[in-house]
């Protein structure tokens, strides 16, 4: 097993910029990308479906970078009144925003043949339908400061790949690596790029509470390092995508990833 990397430090890459972040609370790669970007020099505004989890982050990151730097704000991605709440935040407290990062999503394992309607969309109304409604809602506030934008996707290299029991997580993932490659199209027209990441295994707490230990066993063994991606390796890579050195990239899905097959 190839070593963990050492933590790479903030450059001020996102330095006077502000940011959404969805499904930003907690231990996974929403509450990475918040502590890099404020790491990075962002003012972030983070929103999540977890209330309790969301205020203990957010007071955690306030202590730490600054309270005029975090608003937080409860945020269900499926419903697009919370949604537009959540960016009128944004424009409320800081006049605006420069990038947001839609990492909402929502798994599960079911074999097609046992899954049911309700299974089936209920992840893809959280993790297509989800990026899609904050998606509109940032171009929709991008064009019309005309000022340019940057939003970032997190999809999934199962979007490309297939695995047993996750037929409607691939096929949202899938759908987002669509949904970017459109919205990047259009969002051109006014000087916003839209990109994506696809992880492959990521670890945190929640995965682990949702995955056999042998399914996990399994999916490292894939990987070529022989190790699974600590959240911050993906958050490293959305800094990227947010930042100026992406400057020509948009409509482009990131594979953050070591697998082997």
């Amino acid at each position: 097993m190839t070593p963990q990397p050492p933590y790479v430090p903030g450059h001020s890459l996102l330095a006077g910029r502000t940011a959404v972040i969805t499904a930003a609370a907690g231990a996974g790669i929403g509450g990475a990308t918040a502590r890099k970007f404020l790491e990075e020099g962002a003012r972030i505004v983070i929103g999540d479906a977890h209330e309790r989890r969301l205020k203990e982050s957010a007071a955690a990151l306030a202590q730490e970078f600054g309270a005029d730097n975090v608003s937080a704000l409860p945020c269900d991605v499926t419903d697009q009144q919370q949604v537009d709440a959540l960016f009128a935040l944004a424009a409320e407290r800081h006049g605006g925003l420069d990038i947001v990062v839609n990492n909402a999503g929502l798994g599960g394992t079911a074999d097609l043949v046992d899954m049911t309607d309700d299974q089936w969309a209920k992840v893809l109304d959280v993790t297509l339908n989800g990026t899609f409604r904050c998606t509109r809602s940032a171009l929709r506030h991008f064009k019309d400061r005309a000022t340019g934008g940057i939003v970032v996707n997190n999809a999934s290299v199962i979007g490309w790949r297939a695995q047993r029991g996750q037929a409607h997580y691939a096929a949202a993932k899938a759908g987002v690596m669509a949904l970017t490659r459109c919205a990047a199209l259009e969002a051109a027209d006014f000087g916003v790029r839209v990109n994506a990441v696809a992880p492959s295994l990521a670890m945190h707490p929640h995965l682990a509470k949702v995955t056999t230990p042998e399914l996990l066993a399994e999916l490292t063994e894939r990987e070529a390092f022989g190790r699974y991606a600590e959240p911050w390796e993906i958050a490293n890579v959305i800094v990227f995508l947010a930042s100026g050195y992406s400057s020509y990239m948009t409509g482009e899905t990131v594979s953050v990833s070591s697998q082997r097959a």
